[in-house]
């Protein structure tokens, strides 16, 4: 019996790899050894011993490779699976490929893999209608933790500057920006002055070169920070929306439209809600106009369900490609004048307004210790123009436009 437990054992070292084998054949040798005289003295209990510790270490063997070629096989189903996700993105994520997978099932994971996509898709539908062009794409590292990659494309013949960011930044929130947080009704508890927190987000403006293509914008984005309690607040926020030169209804309605089906999947309340949040918002007060025909804006969104928002948010980053480019492609090659030029670089110039005194996230960017200022002002057209005391002409294309910014319209109803 004793001989008996040894060659199991011997065996069962074996199966953890070919180094234990030879573990094996000594523990048989060893219960030969120490078999009882009747049957080590035996020529056929010898034998009989011998044959068993054969059968067990090729059991061991056989089990050994078995696992060697699962391993090999998990192995490369992860190779494949890292080159798919490759091909998919503009560049590798932040957080790694391994870390995605061994967190796949959390949500900061999925929000990480939402964004990465978005930004290929607007990137590949950008690029399919400027051929002669390029997104230049750049990554980078946060030294307080993090990183992002920022795709931009300049120059082109449709497209004077688009760019498409993708950010995944943690660490120690800043008092600024507590400061700001807690000004829009944020109660946050930080533990001896410090806030841990994680931002992501997929972030763009595209600024076409033809006064008829409207400038568009669309940014979702998850926050998450951790309180003295050890208690975690999240949220999402985030939009789409359109800054026309010049008013083409139909665009104006399709746009709208392709919004609104985004958020009816969800909620028939979100889209009015949402649309009015996003008039409210991209308002230049100084001027008294908003900064072009609206779309969707929300944020500070933690209900009802951390998955239900995502989901929602998911809808939204998916409507981004089809309510933009059909306007692009249908406007890229039309003719225009000088003068329509003009009226594009000083509508431009209200962007540049807007983005540098009210613009949330620029300044959430600009306080944020160790932010990429090149990444947070990639908004900002690559020319733009500022008349003393321009007033366009009563009943002209351009009043058209102002009268819509000052007294925003209802599109799908």
């Amino acid at each position: 019996m004793a001989a008996a437990a040894q060659l199991v054992r011997g065996a069962a070292r074996a199966a953890r790899g070919p180094p234990a084998l030879a573990v094996a054949a000594a523990a048989g040798r060893r219960a030969l050894g120490s078999a009882p005289p009747r049957v080590a003295a035996g020529r056929g209990g010898r034998r009989a011993a011998l044959a068993a510790a054969g059968a067990l270490g090729g059991l061991a063997l056989g089990l050994w490779r078995r696992q060697a070629a699962m391993a090999a096989s998990e192995e490369e189903e992860e190779g494949d699976e890292e080159e798919e996700l490759r091909q998919r993105f503009m560049a590798p994520p932040v957080s790694g490929l391994r870390e995605l997978r061994r967190r796949r099932r959390e949500l900061r994971s999925r929000m990480e893999l939402l964004i990465m996509e978005t930004q290929a898709e607007v990137c590949r539908a950008l690029a399919a209608l400027d051929p002669g062009a390029a997104f230049a794409v750049d990554t980078w590292e946060r030294k307080e933790g993090g990183g992002g990659i920022s795709c931009v494309l300049q120059d082109g013949e449709v497209f004077e500057k688009a760019g498409v960011n993708v950010s995944v930044v943690f660490g120690l929130l800043s008092e600024e920006a507590a400061r700001q947080m807690r000004s829009r009704g944020k109660s946050l508890k930080a533990k001896d002055g410090k806030l841990p927190f994680c931002a992501m987000g997929v972030s763009s403006v595209i600024h076409p070169k033809n006064p008829h293509v409207p400038t568009m914008h669309f940014n979702y984005r998850y926050f998450e920070i951790e309180e003295a309690d050890g208690t975690k607040q999240w949220w999402f926020g985030g939009g789409t929306d359109l800054t026309p030169t010049y008013l083409n209804e139909e665009d104006a309605v399709h746009f709208h439209k392709t919004l609104k089906e985004a958020c009816d999947k969800h909620d028939l309340k979100l889209y009015p809600k949402y649309k009015k949040w996003c008039d409210d918002y991209f308002y230049i007060k100084h001027r008294g106009e908003r900064r072009g025909i609206g779309g969707i804006f929300f944020d500070d969104v933690d209900s009802p369900s951390k998955e239900e928002v995502f989901q929602f948010v998911k809808s939204c980053a998916k409507a981004v490609v089809p309510c933009y480019i059909p306007i692009v492609k249908r406007h890229c090659h039309d003719s225009f004048t000088p003068e329509e030029k003009l009226w594009q670089q000083l509508r431009r110039g209200r962007y540049v307004e807007f983005n540098l005194v009210y613009d949330r996230g620029t300044k959430f960017g600009l306080l944020t210790p160790g932010s990429r200022i090149e990444s947070i002002l990639m908004s900002l057209p690559l020319t733009a123009r500022w008349e003393y005391m321009h007033t366009p002409p009563e009943s002209s294309k351009e009043a058209e436009i102002l009268e819509v910014l000052r007294n925003p319209k209802d599109w799908v109803h």
